[in-house]
């Protein structure tokens, strides 16, 4: 069995979605992407699969609410940006998966929630009780009340943390670029995709560019740590285009789309 073969077969899966995705350029939220994604998650769920959501976005649907040209720098303004935008990013979730009859949760984790052994257990034992009761967690990093800069430097991060917490089978970032290339393909149109890495080496640490919208954060860079968080813990990992999420289907089946980080020797 090659190893997109063995993504059909994945069970617990993390879907992570960046700032770029959530939002158009101005930081207004995506509505038609959204739906489309809750369209999609609430399908994997029904084929059994055990679905839990990272979402960026709070942030920059926030600071669009209140009048910021750009991602604000002074805390105070982050957390009130983060504080507006993740009310409304939760409330639009909500409806959508309503429309599809899945019940979501929200979950906002600091890095002290990992840290702490107690903490942890207990962010342990709710993911595992709403799975088990068929709820879709939505996660994001508890920026509203973060007091140093900030808990998870990004949501790559976040959602590779959540993979390892969770013991998921495979982590799927979907993003502003629809692979790793090795060299920018915005700058050079010879770009070639990477279709599977096997190792995060420096070499291919080296392929990463710059970051994205004015609203986001990280870069093709924090994703490549993701990566080696998952290998840690066994898991595959997929960077895909997150402009149609319709490709998650794709990707369970085992199509050659986005780049595979392998978590494990193939068996």
């Amino acid at each position: 069995m090659n190893v997109r073969e063995r993504l059909k077969d994945h069970k617990r899966i993390v879907v992570k979605i960046g700032t770029a995705t959530v939002t158009y350029p101005n930081g207004r939220i995506n509505l038609r992407r959204l739906e489309q994604l809750a369209w999609v998650l609430a399908d994997l769920k029904n084929q059994g699969k055990e679905v839990v959501l990272v979402s960026s976005g709070a942030m920059g649907v926030g600071s669009a609410a209140l009048g910021f040209a750009h991602r604000p720098t002074e805390i105070r303004f982050k957390q009130a940006a983060a504080s507006v935008g993740q009310a409304s990013l939760i409330q639009i979730y909500k409806n959508f998966f309503n429309e599809y009859n899945q019940k979501v949760a929200q979950i906002l984790l600091t890095k002290e929630d990992i840290k702490n052994d107690t903490r942890k257990a207990t962010a342990s034992r709710t993911f595992e009780t709403l799975l088990h009761l068929g709820v879709l967690p939505i996660v994001n990093n508890n920026d509203a009340v973060a007091t140093v800069e900030f808990e998870f430097s990004d949501n790559d991060t976040l959602s590779a943390v959540v993979a390892a917490l969770i013991r998921a089978d495979l982590l799927v970032l979907l993003t502003d670029i629809d692979a790793l290339y090795d060299c920018d393909p915005k700058k050079n149109p010879d770009a070639h995709r990477l279709s599977i890495v096997e190792e995060v080496t420096p070499e291919i640490m080296a392929m990463a560019g710059e970051k994205g919208s004015a609203f986001s954060v990280g870069g093709m860079e924090t994703k490549l740590a993701a990566a080696k968080l998952c290998k840690s813990i066994g898991a595959d990992m997929v960077i895909a285009s997150g402009e149609n999420p319709k490709i998650l289907h794709r990707i369970i089946e085992g199509e050659d789309v986005g780049t595979v980080f392998i978590g494990r020797d193939v068996e």
